[in-house]
């Protein structure tokens, strides 16, 4: 089955190149994604499936049926398959032939890799049709860089109310990686995320005389130093937190002008829900209390977002293990937590899942991350997911059988 499948991938692979280089080229941001649902849908007729587009406004997805089981009356078993294809507002600077057409917008996270590389491994699915021992759902999320993210809004918008899937497997191409490596962790994987909002006032007047105004710039320095105790003194050592103030703006001040008002913003993230909200509390208590210490007013809005990413154990053994067949032991790798986030967990809530990682570095070439105007896939990496991805689903399926089979 695996040089079926090397070999479906080989065969299709400058077709797929070929995707991933049109939707690099028209990249849309989160909720916008008209033109990207539209091209999925179109591929996925031609294999011969029927699309549902518009879930949760731009998503799609689609339903492979696959072999049933002759005479137990059950439902057939059904393996989930995710992909996201929003980009960035990052003005692209590869200089790739194919790079973004659309000014200030580029797949600077490697979602038109994504993308592309499930629409491959529903191709080889399509060919393997006959083999199937159960049904796959391909499903293609917007907006998962923007709250409230795709997963949610396509559950919300009835995707799962006909069929809910039994497992569910999603990848991430990861830029440390070099090509040709596959890597994953059992158990909780990446952090919870809310976005902080803060907008302090106090009173302007001239700089010359600071006496006769409340400095909201003052008063935003002091509690961006004492919120790092959320995390030095307050946060257990062995619970990983990130608190991050990534935005500090005046609003009207110069030189010689102390603004009436200062916004800030920031992100949280840690693994744990009794902290998390602990942590809440704490900051608006710090932050609230040091304006109004100053003689100036605080207001903070914590958008909630993204919960902590919690792979299942079976699954994600299963997804080694067939990453081992299908590459070599050598190529494979366990990872250790990560604090950036990922709208996935709202599916994994539901469902057992497995989130993982597909290495992207071209080996002796720069380094550039994810979120960074000059990130390059190796599109060798697209192949090898293509495949990986399907036999992984093929074998899921096949090994739920056998356990029924085994249990009877």
């Amino acid at each position: 089955m695996i040089d079926k499948i090397k070999e479906l991938a080989r065969r299709i692979n400058p077709e797929v190149i070929e995707w991933r280089r049109w939707l690099h080229r028209h990249p849309e941001l989160s909720q916008q994604e008209y033109g990207t649902m539209a091209f999925v849908a179109d591929r996925l007729r031609e294999m011969g499936l029927e699309p549902r587009t518009g879930i949760g406004r731009t998503g799609c997805m689609a339903m492979l049926r696959g072999k049933r089981i002759a005479g137990n009356g059950e439902r057939p078993y059904c393996v989930a398959l995710r992909s996201d294809y929003d980009a960035l507002p990052i003005q692209e600077a590869t200089g790739l032939p194919f790079a973004s057409e659309n000014p200030g917008v580029m797949h600077a996270c490697g979602h038109d890799m994504h993308t592309s590389s499930l629409l491959g491994a529903a191709k080889i699915l399509c060919e393997l049709r006959e083999e199937l021992c159960g049904d796959i759902m391909f499903i293609f999320e917007p907006s998962e860089e923007k709250y409230p993210g795709g997963a949610r809004m396509m559950m919300d918008d009835g995707l799962f109310d006909e069929v809910m899937p039994d497992e569910i497997y999603s990848f991430h191409c990861l830029p440390e990686m070099d090509y040709g490596r596959v890597g994953m962790k059992k158990g909780k994987y990446m952090a919870s995320t809310d976005e902080l909002y803060w907008t302090i006032k106090g009173r302007g007047g001239h700089g010359a005389t600071p006496h006769l105004s409340v400095d909201p710039i003052l008063v935003a320095s002091h509690i961006v130093i004492a919120l790092q105790q959320v995390v030095s003194r307050n946060a257990s050592p062995m619970m990983p937190t990130v608190l991050t103030i990534g935005k500090i703006q005046e609003m009207g001040g110069r030189t010689n002008i102390i603004p009436d008002e200062v916004k800030m913003e920031g992100i949280i993230r840690t693994f744990d829900e009794k902290w998390r909200l602990e942590a809440h509390e704490k900051i608006r208590r710090i932050s609230c209390g040091i304006a109004e210490s100053m003689g100036a007013e605080c207001d903070l809005f914590i958008d909630y977002g993204y919960p902590y990413v919690v792979n299942d154990d079976e699954c994600t053994q299963q997804v080694h293990d067939n990453a081992c067949a299908f590459l070599g032991t050598d190529k494979v790798e366990w990872l250790d937590l990560r604090m950036t986030a990922e709208d996935f967990a709202f599916f994994a809530q539901k469902i057992p899942a497995c989130y993982f990682r597909i290495g992207i570095h071209e080996p002796g070439t720069p380094f550039a991350n994810l979120h960074r105007p000059n990130l390059i896939v190796d599109e060798r990496s697209i192949e090898l997911a293509n495949g990986l991805i399907a036999y992984n689903a093929m074998t899921a399926l096949k090994n739920r059988i056998k356990e029924k089979n085994d249990n009877h």
